[in-house]
């Protein structure tokens, strides 16, 4: 099945600089303020290869590898290894539990999604899958990991890194003011062969990166349509965690809706009580509670708030309902509170169909309680519907059918960060 092995990355030297100074969260989530406050930090920051600017930014990114590399900057390892990495880090920003999430970074075989080795859960844009292959076009590198999951009922796996770490130092270990992060460089031929052999018969399960993971497979199409010699190009660089790893964090991203013409958020929730236990409440910021609670009793609930210091709870009655929304989908995709959500209240009730929801014209999007609250409060949306997170397990039953959830389904907290390894293509 999944086909991994160890490779030369390309690294920072301490010519660079501190390694907390050189690495930056992923591309898809930087403001040009923090763009900017990062390279003021160290001019030598990974943003300048991830998410570069001007007017040719890619052939820029070439560019500045390249003057690295000669300088002194970066350079290849000697040898082949995998890379341990580990977050530890708390739930909350101020208050939460304390959680290490660990897992290795390697090369994974690009296989198309049909073998079915590699299995993705969520909807793509074009757009970004264009820039990433751009990018790849130019420099013949992955910059970052894409994130995946693998089964392990005996975590054989796990207890390989375990060993592994108890008798090698970390290589890096920085704390960021949210995350610490931790890399160990495992160079030893054995257990890289061991650890590969486990892998055998596994799938893997895209929790973060569909974009990356689409965009090697275009470029390893690209590189031999177009007979362009590139011995990695049939590999891209992978994070692999087990998915039953205790340090795994889903993360909500809750629904915005604006711009709907005549809209009614009162008649909405009378429409809803077709097939929702409805409850007005007041007190908005015990929201989030009252919804954890509810997830952890297993019910599909969703917060309404249309402005005020109230909001409406809205707890399906019968699951069966979604037989009849999504006759087509597998039952892991008809439960999903995502699914519920765009299918029955946004499609059917609000009159959304999926081409809107897919272009985000009425459908935005907010990882954040109180950026949602608050955008409601401004005008800036008519309402927000506040969800729980999709669970660990879900994700991995709707891949395993080959059906996707709808976009933002799940972030996966913290990210990793990027600029710790970079896989070189011409390798």
């Amino acid at each position: 099945m999944a086909d991994i092995k160890g490779f030369r990355a390309i690294r920072y030297t301490k010519n660079a600089g501190d390694i907390k100074d050189l690495a930056c969260p992923p591309y898809d989530i930087i403001s040009e303020e923090e763009r900017l406050k990062l390279l003021e930090n160290n001019p030598h920051n990974m943003i300048r290869l991830e998410l570069p600017k001007g007017e040719n930014p890619y052939e820029e990114a070439k560019s500045i590898l390249d003057e690295w590399l000669e300088n002194d900057i970066m350079t290849h390892d000697e040898d082949e290894g995998i890379y341990i990495y580990e977050e530890e880090f708390r739930t909350q920003v101020d208050h939460g539990e304390t959680k290490k999430l660990r897992g290795f970074i390697c090369r994974v075989r690009v296989e198309e999604f049909s073998a079915g080795v590699v299995l993705p859960h969520e909807e793509t844009l074009s757009k970004a899958k264009t820039d990433r292959l751009n990018l790849m076009k130019s420099t013949f590198c992955n910059f970052s990991q894409i994130y995946s999951l693998y089964i392990d009922e005996k975590h054989t796996t796990e207890q390989r890194l375990d060993n592994l770490v108890t008798t090698t130092s970390p290589r890096y270990e920085f704390d960021d003011g949210l995350v610490i992060h931790r890399m160990w460089v495992i160079n030893d031929k054995l257990a890289i062969q061991a650890i590969a052999e486990d892998f055998a018969d596994r799938k893997l399960y895209i929790a973060d990166g569909h974009h990356r993971y689409e965009t090697a497979i275009n470029f390893k199409n690209y590189c031999r349509e177009n007979h362009i010699w590139c011995p990695g190009a049939d590999y891209v660089m992978m994070m692999l965690v087990d998915m039953a790893h205790p340090g795994l964090v889903v993360f909500p991203t809750h629904r915005l809706i604006r711009d709907i013409e005549n809209f009614d958020g009162e008649a909405l929730i009378e429409n809803c009580k077709e097939y929702f236990d409805i409850e007005k409440r007041d007190d908005v910021s015990a929201m989030e509670d009252k919804l954890t609670e509810l997830y952890n009793e297993g019910k599909k609930a969703f917060g309404y708030y249309g402005g005020n210091d109230s909001w409406t709870l809205l707890t399906l009655r019968d699951i069966s309902v979604m037989d009849g929304i999504l006759p087509d989908k597998s039952e892991a995709s008809r439960q999903l509170d995502v699914s519920i959500l765009h299918n029955l209240v946004l499609e059917k009730l609000l009159g959304i169909d999926k081409e809107n929801m897919a272009n985000q014209v009425n459908l935005t999007y907010t990882r954040s309680f109180d950026e949602a609250i608050g955008s409601v409060n401004r005008g800036d949306s008519q309402c927000a519907f506040i969800i729980n997170p999709t669970r660990v397990e879900e994700i991995g039953a709707v891949a395993r059918t080959g059906e996707k959830m709808p976009q933002k389904s799940t972030y996966f907290y913290p990210k990793i960060i990027t600029g710790l390894c970079i896989n070189d293509l011409n390798t």
